[in-house]
C-alpha cells in the first residue's frame, strides 16, 4: 500500500461512523487485504446488530438499507476465520432483508424503517441503496433478488436522457422527493453494479452477469461525461454552480479500477480514473483527510466524509491488483 494511501486509511479507522459508513470503511480495508481490520469491523458490526437484525446501528436510526452494507465482511469473517458470530450476523441480517424490511410493491427494499406523518410505511428509494443492499444480497447467493432490486432503483431512478441516477423517489406518492442528477449517487451505484456483477459470474449467473455488465457500461458513459475540467463532478452533476467533489470521482474510479482487474473492462478508462485519483490527491492533508468532497454529516456541503476516504482506499487497491497483474 502506498504511503499516501496508508495516511487516507489512518484517517478513516479515526471517523464517527454511521452504518453505511462503518459498511463501506469495512469493505475498503477487506478490498484492501487489511484482514486484521476489516476482521475487527465485522466483528464490532456484528456487536451492534439490533433485535431486527440490522448491522452496526447507532442511537434509534430507522435505516433499512445502509446496515446490509456491512454484511459482506461478516460473511467473509466466518468463511475465512469460522467466526460463528459473523456468520449469524450475516443471516440476521439476511433475514431482516427478506422478511422484515420494507418494500415498494414491486419489491425494492426502501431506505428507511419508519411511518410517514400520515401513518404510512415509508415508501422512499434512494440511490445509495443500490451499492447498499444489492451485493450483499448477491454474496449470500440471492441472485434473483440482488438482480430485482438492482432493476428496481434503474426503473424509479435512472435518467434515460442522461444515464445518471437520480437521488430519491416516493414510490407511496409515485414522486421524486429529490430529483437531482447527484453524483455521489451515481457513484455509489457504479461501485455496487460492479460488485453485483462480480457475484453473478462467480454464481454462473451469466443473465445476470451480463444485464449488470451492459448497465455498468451505460452508466459509466453517463457519469464521466459530466467531468471537470480540473477532474472532479459538481456535486448535481448537471449543475455547474454545486459544489465540486472528488467523492463521486473516487468511487468511480474505484468501480472503473476493479473492471478492468476483472478483465470486465478496457483500459480506455483508465487515463481518466488515473487523472480524477490524481485530482484528489492534491487535497489530501498531511494528516490524510481528503478535502472538498460531497462532505458529512448533512453531505450538503464540500467537507471530508468516511465514504470519501473508503473509496480513495478501495481506488488505490484495485489499481495496484491492475499493477501486479500487467508485472
Amino acid at each position: 500500500m502506498r504511503e499516501i494511501t496508508r495516511n487516507v486509511m489512518h484517517a478513516m479507522l479515526a471517523m464517527q461512523r454511521h452504518p453505511w459508513e462503518q459498511g463501506v470503511c469495512g469493505q475498503a480495508l477487506f478490498e484492501a487485504g487489511e484482514e486484521n481490520l476489516w476482521v475487527s469491523a465485522a466483528l464490532d458490526s456484528v456487536k451492534r446488530q439490533d433485535r431486527l437484525g440490522r448491522l452496526c446501528m447507532l442511537g434509534g436510526r430507522v435505516d433499512s438499507a445502509d446496515p446490509a452494507s456491512a454484511g459482506e465482511i461478516c460473511l467473509r469473517a466466518s468463511e475465512r476465520f469460522g467466526l460463528k458470530e459473523c456468520g449469524d450476523g450475516a443471516v440476521r441480517m439476511l433475514q431482516y432483508l427478506k422478511e422484515t424490511a420494507p418494500r415498494t410493491a414491486d419489491g425494492v427494499i426502501c431506505h428507511r424503517n419508519m411511518k410517514t406523518e400520515d401513518g404510512r410505511v415509508d415508501q422512499q428509494v434512494w440511490i445509495d441503496g443500490l451499492y447498499m443492499v444489492p451485493p450483499f444480497l448477491a454474496a449470500m447467493h440471492e441472485m434473483d433478488d440482488a438482480w430485482c432490486q438492482v432493476t428496481g432503483f434503474v426503473r424509479y431512478l435512472l435518467d434515460p436522457e442522461t444515464h445518471v441516477f437520480f437521488h430519491i423517489w416516493d414510490a407511496g406518492s409515485g414522486t421524486f422527493v429529490r430529483r437531482k442528477r447527484w453524483a455521489t449517487g451515481t457513484g455509489w451505484a457504479l461501485m455496487g453494479i460492479a460488485r453485483v456483477a462480480a457475484f453473478a459470474e462467480a454464481d454462473g449467473r451469466k443473465d445476470i452477469a451480463d444485464g449488470a455488465d451492459r448497465l455498468f457500461d451505460t452508466v459509466l458513459d453517463g457519469m464521466l461525461r459530466y467531468r471537470t475540467e480540473d477532474d472532479t463532478f459538481h456535486d448535481v452533476l448537471d449543475e455547474p454552480d454545486t459544489f465540486k467533489d472528488h467523492t463521486a470521482g473516487l468511487m468511480t474510479a474505484a468501480a472503473v479500477y476493479r473492471r478492468i482487474a476483472e478483465g470486465k473492462l478496457d483500459d480506455t478508462c483508465l487515463q481518466a480514473a488515473d487523472a480524477i485519483v490524481a485530482s484528489a490527491e492534491k487535497d489530501i492533508d498531511r494528516f490524510g483527510m481528503i478535502h472538498n468532497v460531497c462532505g458529512a454529516p448533512d453531505f450538503a456541503h464540500q467537507g471530508t466524509s468516511a465514504e470519501a476516504q473508503a473509496a480513495f482506499v478501495m481506488a488505490d487497491a484495485w489499481k495496484q491488483k491492475i499493477s501486479r497483474k500487467e508485472e
